[in-house]
């Protein structure tokens, strides 16, 4: 194959917050996967082992200070591994990824010089082939909102409700003896496109607590679904990263 071709690629971060960051957020529901390394992003596509949310990640040539690649390759790669060597940068280091024979090399650079190499893994390519989804309704949002109301629900109930109209999005949780129930009216820091009748459906709180950790990236995040229907979050900036997560809903029997 024509990546195969590719021997090395080097990429230089003088922020590694946003890397960092991207990939203790996936790797809460992703263990091991494919990094697509391009000429003009790093991409991630990926379902979890269970297959009820996929990862959807870019990270864009444009965020870092040098970015020397040639044509496509990927990286097999454990996550939970990376991870770790990615926590160990401060705000202050430039960071520098380098594969070469066979090796990805992390090199971050501060008060002290540091290197580790880490092994890649033969991964099989199970095409995580992004659904073609058309939602009725979009909101625009904080992301600590929906951050703060998803662990307002985990209180309660192992399961979120969403519900939207053209002037509110509630999100609630039912357990066996108590409620949650919270309110977030469309404003000048949420925007609401959506029809005049209501639009509700149910996600897993497991789930979503791992999603809205993506509100270390972004203070905005876009949410749109539909009744019984996936849920799409996305929290993302122009010309450095895009990241979303696709969830199927819950349905109940009965």
């Amino acid at each position: 194959m024509e990546a195969e071709t590719i021997k090395s690629f080097r990429i230089t971060l003088a922020e590694p917050k946003i890397l960092k960051d991207s990939m203790q957020i996936v790797s809460e529901l992703i263990q091991e996967a494919n990094l697509k390394i391009k000429p003009d992003s790093i991409e991630l596509t990926a379902m979890d082992p269970a297959n009820v949310s996929m990862v959807i990640l870019r990270l864009y040539s444009s965020m870092f200070a040098e970015y020397n690649v040639g044509q496509e390759m990927a990286l097999g790669i454990n996550l939970s591994n990376l991870k770790q060597v990615l926590k160990r940068s401060g705000p202050n280091d430039m960071l520098t990824m380098e594969f070469e024979e066979g090796r990805l090399r992390i090199k971050l650079a501060g008060a002290t010089s540091r290197t580790f190499t880490l092994p890649l893994m033969d991964i099989e390519e199970k095409e995580a082939k992004i659904p073609e989804l058309t939602f009725p309704l979009k909101v625009l949002t904080n992301s600590a909102l929906i951050s703060e109301a998803i662990q307002d629900i985990a209180i309660v109930s192992e399961a979120t409700t969403f519900t939207v109209d053209s002037k509110m999005l509630s999100i609630s949780g039912r357990g066996d003896t108590s409620n949650a129930d919270i309110e977030i009216p469309a404003g000048e820091n949420t925007k609401i496109t959506a029809p005049n009748n209501k639009v509700t459906s149910k996600y897993s709180i497991e789930y979503l607590q791992k999603l809205v950790n993506g509100a270390k990236l972004s203070e905005n995040v876009a949410l749109e679904f539909n009744k019984d229907y996936p849920l799409r979050m996305q929290f993302k900036e122009e010309g450095k990263f895009d990241l979303a997560f696709i969830l199927a809903p819950r349905v109940e029997d009965g």
